[in-house]
């Protein structure tokens, strides 16, 4: 059984219109609200892809139960806990040239008492779990600390755990020494004090890493693929070009796939090829966080693993 976390979930508005102009009104009816959150993406595609799995974090107001009916409809057990002020709403705009726009709402504070619950609650899935997912943002009043607090607790009971955070949560995360964890380029940068200008600055970024107690280290490169760390072994997933139509929520299903394989006990070169398949296939769907399996197991026929140390 899989574990997610999503702290800070929203319901995220798509809308698509012919070009994004400043000062200009738009009308469009191609547009789309989905129950989001990069825990939620994740949960969507483990899910699709027929893994257990089991979603908790904080929940409030209409949007909160908007996203707890979204979750009964699509029969992902769920477990969150209910807080005083409204669950958030991201948006997205995608003009018909790929450009996108997002605004992301902070989202809701979050008292000392639902911290204190949520925690406990978290505890008692521990023990119905094996690989837990953190991912996304926190909500005001949480501490930053929280994501190495849930490692640590994870690691006591044995169980992995794959953090996809930024900034100071990350940061504090990686402390704690998860098993996984997935930064971009940038993030990666802030984290080793590395300026990365070439492929031999990315690895030794990635090595550097790696050595702070991450048994799996993988960078995400976009439509270059991703590099990866394993016992100092490194790794170039190449992936196959495709048609993309929504490129939101393609690092969260890469961490599914990674999930799922994990779960399943699979070998880290066929990790690699389903998280990066999966990343792939849903940058093919204009929903956020879904794939379709037959993309998946397509994409993974084209995907190369390269060990390059």
């Amino acid at each position: 059984m899989i574990l997610t976390i999503t702290l800070n979930p929203s319901i995220d508005r798509r809308y698509n219109i012919d070009k994004i102009e400043k000062g200009k009104i738009f009308r469009t009816d191609n547009y789309q609200y989905t129950i989001g959150g990069k825990g939620l993406n994740v949960t969507k595609v483990i899910k699709t892809l027929d893994e257990p799995v089991i979603a908790t974090g904080f929940l409030g107001g209409s949007s909160g139960d908007y996203i707890d009916k979204g979750l009964n409809n699509i029969d992902i057990s769920h477990r969150f806990i209910k807080i005083g002020e409204e669950t958030r709403s991201c948006l997205a705009v995608i003009s018909s040239d790929g450009s996108q726009m997002e605004i992301l709402e902070r989202g809701p504070s979050i008292s000392e008492d639902e911290i204190s619950e949520f925690l406990k609650l978290y505890e008692e899935l521990l023990e119905k779990v094996d690989i837990i997912c953190a991912s996304g943002s926190i909500p005001y009043g949480v501490p930053l600390e929280i994501y190495r607090d849930m490692i640590n607790l994870a690691k006591k009971k044995d169980k992995k755990f794959i953090l996809d955070a930024s900034g100071e949560t990350l940061r504090f995360g990686i402390d704690a020494g998860p098993y996984l964890v997935k930064p971009n380029k940038k993030e990666l940068e802030d984290l080793t004090g590395i300026k990365i200008d070439s492929n031999e600055q990315l690895i030794r970024a990635v090595k550097d890493l790696s050595r702070k107690d991450i048994e799996i280290v993988v960078v995400s490169l976009g439509e270059e693929g991703a590099m990866a760390v394993h016992n100092d072994d490194v790794y170039k997933v190449i992936i196959p070009n495709i048609k993309a139509l929504n490129p939101i929520g393609s690092g969260d299903s890469m961490i599914a796939g990674f999930a799922v394989a994990i779960n399943r006990n699979y070998d880290l070169e066929t990790m690699l090829k389903i998280g990066a398949a999966c990343g792939t296939a849903n940058a093919m769907e204009s929903e956020t966080g879904k794939v379709n399996k037959n993309n998946v197991d397509r994409i993974m026929e084209n995907i190369l693993i390269e060990k390059l140390t």
